[in-house]
């Protein structure tokens, strides 16, 4: 019977490997033009991710958080990849206004000295940041890729399963992200079937 450490690790490897399966075939859709990703969702999420990353580790998640850490710089290369392909750059002012909360998290951390607060403040950004992709989705459900986001929901189970340390810091941020990725996913599915009818 394997020990709850070398359990972990596994978890952890599962989490990591069902990130890169989950980003590699979003990278080659953007490349090729069929997915076209809001920008500033990334750049919330990306910001978001690195930061809960940089508080897991803090609050003692072990390597339950470095799949949250390589997913955090993943969806940064989708930002900038977007950015260069064929993005959706749609910004609204609510789009700025998300990613000054996402980068205020740090300073917050800081001044309360508790890792909590930021992940706190980082997942009401993260749910926030998927307002301009749910708004394009919601007009164009085919432009959107639902297999990253149903993937990430198995990823932030075995991110969960791998947490060397159980707190509201390590655990919130994927529990809540996953069950985001269900609603997101489902409004994908649902939109392209509206269409589909029409």
């Amino acid at each position: 019977m394997l020990s709850d450490f070398a359990a972990k690790e596994i978890y952890g490897l599962l989490a990591l490997i069902l990130t890169f399966v989950a980003f590699i075939p979003y990278y080659l859709s953007i490349w090729r033009g069929n997915t076209k990703p809001h920008v500033f969702s990334w750049c919330i999420w990306g910001a978001g991710t690195v930061i809960v990353c940089a508080a897991q580790l803090a609050d003692g998640a072990g390597i339950g958080a470095w799949p949250i850490g390589v997913s955090g710089l993943l969806t940064f290369g989708v930002a900038i990849l977007a950015s260069m392909r064929s993005a959706d750059l749609s910004i609204v002012k609510l789009d700025w206004l998300f990613l000054i909360l996402a980068l205020s998290a740090l300073p917050l951390w800081f001044i309360t000295s508790t890792p909590l607060s930021a992940v706190i403040v980082l997942t009401v950004v993260d749910l926030f940041g998927f307002g301009p992709s749910v708004r394009k989705a919601y007009h164009y459900p085919h432009e959107e890729k639902a297999t990253l986001f149903l993937i990430a929901v198995f990823r932030n189970i075995f991110v969960i399963a791998a947490l060397e340390n159980y707190s509201w810091t390590t655990a919130l941020f994927p529990a809540v992200v996953g069950m985001a990725c269900v609603i997101f996913v489902l409004l994908i599915m649902l939109r392209r079937m509206i269409a589909a009818k029409s």
